[in-house]
């Protein structure tokens, strides 16, 4: 199927699309099936403990099903989460990025299934794990 954006491509439309979130997020890894990111570990992102909390988290996890949805589509920023399920396993390292790697699953016309592991940088033990698909919009 092959990809539409590069990492520089995907990263500029986020910053369109997205400017909410501008600097929160990096794209690590751009392959075909296959986004590795992570959550740049802000004093907001945390919680009591010191720790990246569940909202950060959770929003990495579906960032990264966008990025992963879109990469092999091209633009469409109109893209939907129809389902999230994440399991937190263990706290995040304290002072270090998270790290998404999210796989997709099955990409169809108008859905697209996506898993995502993440994982404090530098520890490959999961810290959490979500499942999310994605709703495309039809073509117009």
């Amino acid at each position: 199927m092959g990809l539409k954006f590069t990492v520089e491509s995907m990263t500029a439309f986020l910053d369109e699309v997205f400017p909410q979130v501008d600097g929160m997020f990096g794209i690590d890894r751009l392959e075909e099936g296959l986004v590795v990111m992570r959550l740049f570990a802000h004093e907001r992102h945390l919680r009591p403990g010191g720790t990246v909390s569940g909202p950060a988290m959770f929003a990495l996890a579906d960032v990264a099903a966008y990025v992963a949805t879109m990469a092999p589509i091209g633009p469409q920023a109109l893209a939907v989460t129809t389902h999230c399920s994440i399991d937190f396993m263990r706290k995040p390292a304290a002072g270090c990025d998270v790290l998404a790697e999210a796989r997709v699953l099955k990409q169809g016309r108008a859905l697209c299934v996506i898993d995502v592991l993440l994982h404090s940088e530098g520890d490959p033990a999961p810290v959490a794990h979500a499942s999310l698909t994605y709703s495309i919009p039809p073509a117009r």
